[in-house]
């Protein structure tokens, strides 16, 4: 569930220009000095600037400070005396780190609630057990803490329910009823996790330990996508680089061919696709004008893999049943006509289990081995590990070298072999 209304109230009021009618200077000293209460001397410097949302003069006050173990903020706050408006952000005083970050908070006690929480507004907010999730550049930087953010989105949620009790009663009674789920989230009755992904690298989530390691804390840095990149405004201007490449990937191809049934000739379409967090693959499509028949198959972009992989997933929930799933290797499961009825009769209980699965009502463990290495299980949490699934590497035997083929093919040195036959 996206954070819908997550905006603060009057987002559009930020302070204009500031006025040089009344600016207060901060103390002398280093320009960024660590955040304590005890530091009488560091002080806001206090702008006077236009407020848009009565346009009357507020004042703005702008505090530089630097965080133990992470790097230096700006934090400006704006009220206004005449309305009432008031507006805080937080702002990076650094650069666009070289790397993304991404901050995975295991919240088992109430103390975790307190823990400081930098969020930039490139940042975005994930608790995976509400499937609950504030996108990026929905909500200004703030400088808060993990309780602060929940509060932060019950807000934003519950901003706009009297219009939607008005005019959309139902939903009105479904986001309800996820602000009170949010709400019990802070008397920890339970373990949750809390994500904060920000492909800038700038914000932060307090560590109490430091600088010693929190268990309860998992740090990931990370190249950034080009998707990431262009959000970020790092990638003003395309790349023109590759238009051949990239047309390959967007058109769909078409060759001759015969039908398999009918042996008339037909047409073959095939694409190039990208499958996310795993690799390209190859969809054909054949359709016989002559007799009517259509197939299609999909196979893999790439090489046999040097090793061979076995994907097992722990299947505890009927929407387990719907993962996408690419299976190079052929395994045909049949039973003849001439079967004995006791044959019959283990098929029929077999398939009553497999129906029990599909329902939910029986856990089970899928295993799909791949010793060609080209199979693929989607991951659900991806690019997080999956729980409920494990994927192994291995190498192949003898035996499956010699079914893919493998055993005969010699890459390097084959010129001397054929020396001697010219």
């Amino acid at each position: 569930m996206l954070a819908e209304g997550a905006l603060e109230p009057g987002t559009p009021a930020a302070p204009a220009a500031p006025s040089p009618a009344r600016v207060r200077a901060p103390a002398s000293g280093n320009l960024f000095r660590p955040i304590s209460a005890e530091d009488e001397e560091q002080q806001p410097t206090e702008i006077e600037s236009l407020c848009m949302n009565c346009y009357r003069n507020g004042v703005t006050r702008l505090l530089l400070t630097k965080i133990p173990f992470f790097r230096e903020i700006i934090v400006s706050s704006f009220s206004c005396e005449h309305c009432g408006w008031n507006n805080t952000e937080i702002q990076s005083a650094g650069r666009i780190q070289d790397q993304g970050v991404r901050y995975t908070l295991t919240v088992r006690a109430q103390e975790d609630m307190n823990r400081e929480v930098v969020k930039t507004e490139s940042a975005t907010t994930r608790i995976p057990e509400l499937d609950f999730e504030i996108p990026a550049f929905s909500q200004k930087g703030a400088l808060t803490t993990v309780e602060g953010l929940i509060n932060r989105a019950i807000s934003g949620l519950e901003q706009d329910q009297p219009m939607r009790r008005a005019s959309e009663e139902t939903i009105a009674e479904r986001i309800d009823e996820f602000i009170v789920k949010l709400k019990e989230l802070k008397q920890v009755a339970s373990p949750f996790t809390l994500i904060i992904d920000d492909p800038s690298g700038n914000s932060f989530v307090e560590n109490p330990f430091a600088p010693q390691k929190d268990e309860a804390l998992v740090i990931t840095h990370y190249n950034r996508t080009s998707k990431q990149e262009e959000m970020l405004g790092l990638q003003a201007e395309a790349s023109e680089e590759k238009p051949e490449e990239d047309d390959l990937r967007n058109e769909v191809l078409q060759f001759n061919t015969n039908c398999p049934e009918c042996n008339a000739p037909a047409q073959t379409n095939m694409k190039l696709v990208q499958i996310p967090h795993f690799k390209e693959v190859i969809i054909m499509a054949t359709n016989c004008e002559n007799c009517g028949d259509r197939t299609n198959e999909v196979k893999s972009g790439g090489a046999v893999e040097p090793l061979g992989t076995r994907i097992t997933l722990h299947i505890t929930d009927p929407s387990d049943m719907t993962r996408d799933l690419l299976k190079v290797t052929k395994n045909p499961f049949t039973l003849g006509d001439s079967s004995s009825p006791g044959q019959a009769e283990k098929l029929q209980e077999f398939s009553q289990k497999l129906d029990q699965i599909i329902e939910g009502s029986m856990k089970a463990h899928f295993i799909m081995d791949d010793p060609a290495g080209n199979s693929y299980l989607q991951n659900v949490y991806a690019p997080e590990d999956d729980p409920e699934m494990k994927v192994e590497c291995y190498t192949r035997t003898f035996d499956q070298n010699e079914e893919l083929g493998l055993n005969d093919m010699k890459t390097e040195g084959y010129e001397t072999g054929l020396a001697p036959q010219r």
